[in-house]
């Protein structure tokens, strides 16, 4: 490190500016990355500084120069840089302002891990988060009148992030998830199907809209008891009118894309899309003798049409790991399922359990518990429980182990079968993308607010943390255990496979070079050991002075910042 001395002229003046920097070799070339400005300190002071640097003597350190604070900057650097970068922050609004600070604090606060909005109150003047924005005497009143000014702009928002990632003819991947909220005062929570495993817990639902990568670009907040068809045709009217696109794919699951919402879009035309079947709907095709194992001999996938399906192809497809996975795991339900049943066979047929409602009860918790109720007969007569098997239907079950079928209303022309099977199969990073909004990462649930609006505002938050996280991860790919070139497989049907480059980097858990591969979480806390340093220089009480200095960044932390195309003083 120098100090280096840099004058400009402009407008017939000339200025001064004394800059801390750092040399380094890029490319066989020598560049400069500035890490203080001392332009505001004694000319004693500057003076004294470069002595320091050059490795002259200037007397006792601790009685000229001081560290005042040291708060950790480089994740504040990473974060806020790259929103920056990415354009959110004029995606909020294209003016500066409070409001809009406040809410890019709270996005950069869930990527950073701060948690709730008192948490992010507490912890963002633990670095430089705060003093970057200029928020750093903000409520926790503040941030919730933020979160009102944000969800007024999320049309906005959404808007101009489907102009960047989204046009005529792209496939649009969409899906729907819940999260509980504690509490009974928001009139969105309802009861119903919990994807948490929360039963009996209020809950919201709401849907997330992506590009084919997984990426972001709309979030919607629905009702707890709100059916996942029932989403569907407000997601097509945000993406038609909304979105001005005339004609896209969407990408939805059996359960979202029933028949009815097929139709629907049909109706409304300029939205083709991509489903699967029901397994009720492939044993008929099975029945009616348009699907036939032997098919499957030589290959995996078998294309074909069907009167009950008019316009649309069927693409059905056939893993056999996916079929023994299936097999084992009926096999072992009903072993576990006759194995509690046993006891209570043995009570009832010892006298110590009777009555046909008390049995009735207790047989019908362990068929519950498994959910294997079908797949059993179950008789109570004089005295007696007999529990067999439905051999015919467990048979009939076990024919489609492995069996999926895949639908589309896209022209072969626009997309081959095996396209649309992996197309289909990229609803995989819409629920990643639902398990990065859970974790501990962005912990969108449990959900506390009362309010709608603040229930709509605090997903949207999270949405677009997510956004910002997406873009970061693969930014890090080439330090972090992502996979940065997943092999396209010939065969869709089989199951992803990792990089030669991704297994190694699991195998050893270093990079090429030996340093060890980083998951997000402990990158970021690497980059916030990057401190900001408040310096004090004493020289005469008139002369003593501050300034901020950021410490030397280590070689991953170099490389972390280089990958971002940002440096120590970006923010």
């Amino acid at each position: 490190m120098h100090v280096a001395k840099i004058v400009t002229r402009r407008n017939g003046r000339e200025y001064v500016s004394h800059l801390v920097r750092q040399s380094y070799r890029e490319d066989g070339q020598v560049k400069h990355r500035t890490l203080a400005n001392l332009s505001a300190l004694p000319q004693t002071a500057i003076e004294a500084v470069r002595d320091i640097l050059s490795g002259a003597s200037v007397g006792r350190l601790d009685q000229g120069l001081e560290i005042e604070r040291s708060l950790p900057h480089g994740h504040v650097v990473a974060v806020v840089g790259l929103l920056r970068q990415l354009g959110l922050e004029r995606s909020l609004a294209l003016a500066s302002s409070r409001q809009r600070d406040l809410c890019v604090g709270m996005i950069a606060a869930r990527v950073l891990g701060l948690g709730s909005k008192l948490a992010t109150t507490r912890g963002w003047t633990e670095s430089t988060l705060a003093a970057t924005l200029g928020v750093e005497d903000a409520s926790v009143d503040d941030l919730y009148a933020a979160m009102d000014w944000l969800v007024d702009r999320q049309p906005r928002i959404e808007k101009q992030l489907a102009a960047r990632h989204l046009g005529d003819g792209a496939l649009v991947l969409y899906d729907l998830s819940s999260s509980y909220v504690e509490g009974r005062h928001c009139s969105l929570a309802k009861l119903g199907y919990s994807r948490d495993g929360k039963k009996g817990t209020l809950q919201i639902e709401y849907g997330l809209v992506t590009d084919a990568g997984g990426c972001p670009v709309a979030v919607e907040v629905f009702a707890g008891n709100t059916s996942d068809p029932a989403t569907v045709a407000t997601q097509v009217t945000k993406i038609k009118e909304r979105f001005g696109l005339s004609n896209v794919v969407l990408v939805g699951d059996r359960g979202m894309l029933t028949s009815a919402r097929i139709e629907d879009l049909k109706e409304r035309g300029g939205i083709e899309w991509i489903s699967s079947l029901r397994s009720v709907q492939i044993r008929a095709l099975m029945e009616a003798g348009a699907i036939q194992m032997s098919l499957f001999d030589e290959r995996s996938v078998v294309a074909i049409v069907h009167p009950d399906y008019p316009g649309e192809r069927l693409m059905v497809c056939r893993n056999p790991r996916l079929a023994e996975e299936r097999a084992r795991k009926r096999e072992d339900l009903l072993g576990a399922t006759e194995a509690k049943l046993a006891p209570i066979v043995e009570a009832v047929a010892a006298g110590r359990l009777s009555g046909a409602a008390k049995i009735g009860l207790r047989v019908g918790a362990i068929l519950n518990k498994y959910k294997m109720g079908k797949h059993f007969t179950v008789e109570i007569a004089d005295g007696l429980l007999t529990v067999t098997r439905k051999q015919p239907e467990i048979a009939a079950e076990a024919g489609l182990d492995g069996l999926y079928v895949i639908r589309t209303s896209v022209a072969p022309e626009l997309l081959a079968d095996h396209d649309v099977i992996r197309t289909y199969k990229q609803l995989a990073q819409v629920e990643r993308a639902f398990r990065g909004f859970k974790s501990i990462d962005l912990a969108v649930r449990p959900i506390h607010h009362w309010a709608d609006r603040r229930v709509r505002a605090h997903v949207l938050l999270c949405m677009l943390a997510y956004y910002v996280q997406w873009h970061l991860e693969r930014a890090w790919a080439p330090l972090l255990f992502r996979d940065q070139e997943r092999p396209v497989l010939d065969d869709p049907v089989a199951p992803a496979r990792r990089s030669d480059a991704a297994l190694a980097k699991m195998a050893s858990q270093q990079l090429a070079d030996g340093t060890p591969v980083h998951s997000l979480r402990t990158l970021l806390r690497a980059m916030g050991t990057l401190t900001k340093n408040r310096m004090v220089a004493h020289g005469t009480e008139a002369s003593t002075a501050t300034f901020q200095m950021i410490s030397t960044p280590t070689p991953l932390q170099a490389r972390a910042l280089e990958l971002l195309r940002l440096s120590p003083a970006s923010v």
